[in-house]
Parts: structure tokens; sequence; C-alpha cells
């Protein structure tokens, strides 16, 4: 599902090149980000013990209730989990969910920005994608967890390089790709039919299709809030501009 007009190759050996390019070759950070949500999945699952894992819960998931309250009366921990809450899952199922999309979308990303600009754009997608399910749900006591949020930021951002005014996509160059502008992208009929399934399967999610727990169990508007900080601020992060 991801990723044109094809980086300009001045010679053979520039071919050649791409030709020997693993089918399957993450860049060095999203490994590293990959492994650093494994890690804190197992360590949650096989060493805490449940007492322990809701202390992680309630110090380091998004709480919506958290900001009815004056933040000069509490800790500092509502300054932090709108970051946090994206390295916790609720399963592995969850998790594997997650990084099945983010190798499909952040790694052009990622190939395209690097691993310093990364760690900016993972903390305020997550933080935009939560700041639009506050809206939605202010003063609501259900925990949010998971890196969906990060993800429809990628799927945003990936949007804005990922298809040629033609429309066709580049699977292991996509991110050498011009970005198109922003009256390019809303005319390019592969990015509308792309946003318009995506947005169409969140609404529907959000009335309660395709999710087994119902309309609830996921935070869609934080999807919705992830894929248009992606979507409408990734020339902030391109440093192919």
């Amino acid at each position: 599902m991801e990723q044109d007009q094809p980086a300009t190759s001045v010679d053979g050996d520039s071919t050649a090149a791409r030709s020997r390019e693993p089918a399957f070759n993450l860049p060095r950070g999203l490994s590293f980000v990959l492994l650093f949500l494994i890690a804190i999945h197992a360590i949650r699952t096989y060493l805490l013990s449940e007492a322990l894992d809701q202390e992680v819960i309630l110090n380091f998931a998004f709480l919506p209730a958290r900001y009815t309250i004056p933040l000069g009366e509490q800790g500092l921990v509502w300054l932090w989990t709108p970051v946090t809450y994206s390295f916790l899952h609720g399963s592995w199922e969850h998790l594997i969910f997650n990084i099945f999309w983010m190798v499909a979308f952040g790694a052009p990303v990622v190939r395209r920005i690097g691993i310093a600009r990364l760690a900016i754009f993972w903390c305020l997608s997550a933080a935009a994608a939560v700041a639009l399910h506050l809206v939605f749900h202010w003063g609501e006591m259900a925990v949010v967890i998971g890196a969906s949020g990060v993800v429809s930021g990628f799927m945003g951002a990936a949007a804005r390089f990922v298809f040629s005014p033609s429309g066709r996509i580049s699977r292991q160059f996509a991110h050498l790709n011009r970005r198109l502008s922003l009256t390019e992208t809303l005319a390019n009929r592969s990015v509308l039919v792309f946003t318009g399934i995506w947005f169409l399967t969140n609404f529907l999610v959000g009335l309660g299709l395709f999710s087994m727990g119902g309309a609830g169990s996921v935070a869609w508007e934080a999807h919705i809030g992830g894929f248009l900080f992606g979507f409408l601020l990734f020339r902030l992060f391109d440093p192919r501009d």
C-alpha cells in the first residue's frame, strides 16, 4: 500500500545499484523505533506485574479526563503523555498491526527525512493525533494507547510524495520523488482515491464497523488528527524542498 516520478539516473552504475537494492530494507531509524516498541511491549507483557503495568498506563497513557483538572494541581504527567501513549499497545495484535503499516508508509518517510526529523515528526504527530481526539472526548476516562496516530501521520506525509504526477508508485525509491504541492496533491487522482478510501474506512470505524470492540474501542479521531498533521505539515520536515 505504499509508495513517481523516478529519481534521475545519471549513468548505468546508478541503475545497477538500484537493481541490487534489497526488496526489504528498512531505514535504520525506523528499525530502531520498531525494536523499541517491541521491547516495551515485551517488558510490559512478560516482566511487569499487573500492578506495575497499571502504573505504566496511569503515568504514560493519554487520558482526556486529565485535562479537566487544573494543571497546577497535578504532576507533570499531562506534559509527556500526549507523546508517550504512542509507545504503548494493548496487545501483540495491536502492535503487529501498527508495525505492518509503519513499515509500509513509515519507511519512505524516514528515508526522506532522517532520524533527527523523525523524532520531531513522531512527537508532534502523536500530539496532534490526541489533540483532535481530545476535542471529541473531552473529560472522558478512557485511556488512549498505540502508535496508530503516528502511523496515520506517516500515511498523510507519504501521500505528498510517493505518488508521481502520473499516479504511479515506486516501491523502493519513492523517497526520492519531488514533493507535490498541495494543489498538485489534491489534483492527483491516485492521491484522491487513496485518501478517500482512508477517510471512509476511518468513518466506518467511527460508526462501529471494522472494529471488534465497537466504535469506542478505536480512537479513530486520533487517526484523522495524525493524518491531517502529516498531510498538511510534511513540508516543514521535508529536506528535499
